[in-house]
């Protein structure tokens, strides 16, 4: 059950994830029965190509030119089917996020669009590397009323500051996780707040092909966290953490 104390600016997500459907369905010019029928097979068809074309040396040019739209009606499903967990990422954004916000590799756009209705930011910066992600949020943006609150870049911004940083079921996908979070902490403002989760883990039946789960990286991984970042308690049972810069 998503949070009954969620901020009004976040009932269209409470309603229909911000209209989710209805932007593929105007985004892709398809009915709505096709959406459904695409929303349904989206998790099995990137998993099957993950299976059959991914590999690390080539991870890049996968997530940016052969996943295609595969990854619109993927993450869909399940923001879709979790949507009780989606939301209450939402709630901790709205709890934790203010000025600048980074979305890193934003997806869909669900949390840059959550952060962008919240009244303490100012400008949020969406970047993934595929095309057609980008120009699916630059879209959604329009049609929320967000696109003067929304930057969508294909580029990561270089020598930046941010107050947010957002980073939801990425570092997972990185060939060299340690070196995003120091990257991050580069990027992070004094007294600013990086969200983040992952998932290093191929799946009891390697469902996820293309996620890392290298015993000594993910070793390195938790002890550069653990070295530059002092998590803060949030009270949601979601695996979605929130820190702040070592003293």
């Amino acid at each position: 059950m998503v949070n009954s104390t969620a901020p009004s600016f976040l009932s269209s997500f409470l309603e229909n994830s911000f209209d989710l459907k209805d932007h593929l369905q105007g985004f892709l010019h398809l009915d709505p029965g096709t959406i459904e029928t695409k929303l349904a097979a989206g998790q099995e068809e990137i998993k099957n190509l993950g299976r059959k074309d991914f590999n690390w040396e080539e991870a890049t040019a996968f997530y940016r030119e052969k996943v295609g739209e595969l990854y619109l009606f993927e993450l869909g499903a399940w923001h879709l089917s979790s949507y009780a967990y989606i939301g209450d990422m939402l709630q901790l954004i709205a709890d934790c996020a203010q000025g600048r916000v980074l979305d890193f590799g934003g997806g869909i756009g669900t949390h840059t669009l959550g952060a962008a209705l919240c009244p303490q930011v100012e400008q949020v910066i969406y970047y993934d590397i595929n095309p057609i992600n980008r120009d699916f949020v630059q879209y959604r943006a329009e049609k929320m009323g967000l696109g003067k609150k929304i930057i969508c870049s294909l580029e990561m911004p270089a020598k930046e500051k941010f107050d947010t940083i957002l980073c939801f079921d990425v570092l997972e996908h990185l060939s060299d996780p340690s070196q995003q979070l120091l990257e991050f902490y580069q990027s992070l403002n004094s007294e600013g707040k990086m969200i983040v989760n992952w998932y290093f883990f191929k799946g009891f039946n390697q469902e996820f092909p293309f996620h890392l789960d290298e015993p000594k990286i993910v070793e390195a991984f938790f002890n550069t966290l653990q070295s530059q970042f002092l998590e803060v308690f949030h009270p949601y049972l979601i695996t979605t953490r929130c820190y702040r810069k070592q003293s």
